[in-house]
């Protein structure tokens, strides 16, 4: 007997009672879908965070100032003034892995122009700022590293603020007042959208860190706020976090066994634990749904005994007639897989269907990918071969006579 005639007459057995193979097949599909659209939804979720943390910057660290103690309370990071400006350039001039580097200041402001205004945070910068966060311009230019020397009141807009006060109006040239300072808009950042956290990252404006200093804090000395690095690849992330370690301890001489006066964070650690977050509760997910697929085998299983005790009269006929017990193994073997395969093709298509429309009607990230497809039919497969084992084992393994006595 070849495959085909065996997978024809598994077909025809198979056909005989329709709504009992499509009730044991529903297992299958329940399982193969479930896994589809949950592990789909994981990876759309691992892709979203993946992209926010990129379109942060370019394998970005933040360098942030100590800490200090008042009356016995710490006041956290950034309220100890350990980090100057010519730190930055150090790093920048002793480091080869490091592709840019960036003085930062923070404050905040109304920003007004004409009888529209909007409140938003500004950051201070150098003229490096779109290259270390990957941030491209799309109405004008970024200010220069003369602006930035001569700490000049010019200032680029992000396309929120941008979109608020110039509404329909070309932005670049004109003049707006930040803390009753004229400043001159000399760009527009292209949009970014939303970070992880919701957070709308083209709701800001940038200028000069020596403006945002001296204009607006009223500061002259020499202190900054944070420091802001791009690595010259994520690979060389780690090096180059060590590296600023060690010159930032020997410039400001702390010695051997003394605590850090700065903090370094590296984005890069921060992608990859989110990424391997996000990859276990992805498996979580697909394990969780996988048990359906158990309970599918199950009842194919069920259904393949109650197959072989409804034809034993006709197993008895076939090995009278000198089929083999390797042959009616694998016939039933065969009517099983083809149980579950069946089952595994319809699962994966509503899979992908309710992928798609969880998606479109509920906004969330979804990423069908090919491994996980063939992981759930491989599965499903498998499922139908190690339950249906044991019922088509059964059947070769009776007596020809006693099966045909069967009644």
């Amino acid at each position: 007997m070849n495959l085909a005639a065996i997978i024809k007459v598994a077909i025809r057995a198979l056909n005989r009672n329709k709504l009992r193979t499509a009730l044991t097949m529903l297992g299958i599909i329940i399982g193969v879908g479930a896994v589809i659209v949950l592990v789909s939804i994981g990876q759309g979720a691992q892709t979203m965070v993946l992209d926010s943390m990129s379109s942060m910057g370019t394998n970005m660290m933040f360098i942030m100032p100590g800490t200090m103690t008042f009356g016995g309370a710490s006041m956290g990071l950034g309220a100890a003034n350990t980090l100057t400006d010519e730190d930055v350039f150090a790093m920048e001039r002793e480091i080869p892995t490091i592709a840019a580097a960036s003085p930062m200041m923070r404050a905040s402001g109304q920003l007004v122009f004409g009888n529209q205004n909007w409140f938003v945070q500004i950051s201070g910068s150098n003229e490096k700022f779109p290259k270390i966060r990957n941030w491209s311009i799309e109405q004008g230019e970024f200010f220069t590293d003369a602006d930035v020397r001569s700490a000049s009141r010019v200032i680029v807009l992000g396309k929120t603020v941008a979109d608020k006060l110039f509404p329909g109006l070309d932005p670049v040239g004109q003049t707006i007042r930040v803390r009753n300072l004229p400043f001159r808009v000399v760009g527009v950042l292209s949009a970014k959208g939303q970070s992880m956290v919701g957070q709308d990252q083209d709701d800001t404006a940038v200028m000069p860190y020596t403006t945002v200093q001296r204009k607006l804090l009223g500061q002259q000395i020499p202190s900054i706020g944070q420091a802001m690095v791009s690595s010259v690849s994520q690979e060389a992330s780690s090096v180059t976090q060590r590296q600023i370690i060690d010159l930032l301890r020997q410039r400001h001489k702390i010695a051997p066994g003394q605590a850090d006066d700065f903090t370094v964070r590296n984005m890069s650690d921060a992608a990859q634990t989110f990424q391997t977050m996000s990859t276990v509760m992805t498996l979580l997910l697909g394990s969780i749904a996988a048990i359906s697929l158990i309970v599918g085998g199950i009842g194919i299983m069920n259904i393949m005994l109650v197959s072989v005790t409804e034809r034993t009269r006709e197993i008895g006929i076939r090995m009278a007639v000198g089929a083999r017990p390797s042959y009616v193994r694998l016939q039933f073997l065969t009517e099983s897989l083809v149980l579950s395969l069946m089952g595994g093709l319809i699962g994966v298509l509503i899979g992908g269907t309710l992928a798609a429309v969880v998606s479109r009607v509920l906004g969330w990230p979804t990423l069908v990918s090919g491994l996980s497809v063939l992981v759930s039919f491989a599965f499903a497969t498998g499922i139908g071969i190690f339950f249906g084992y044991y019922p088509a084992h059964k059947a070769a393994a009776l007596d020809p006579i006693e099966a045909l006595r069967y009644e």
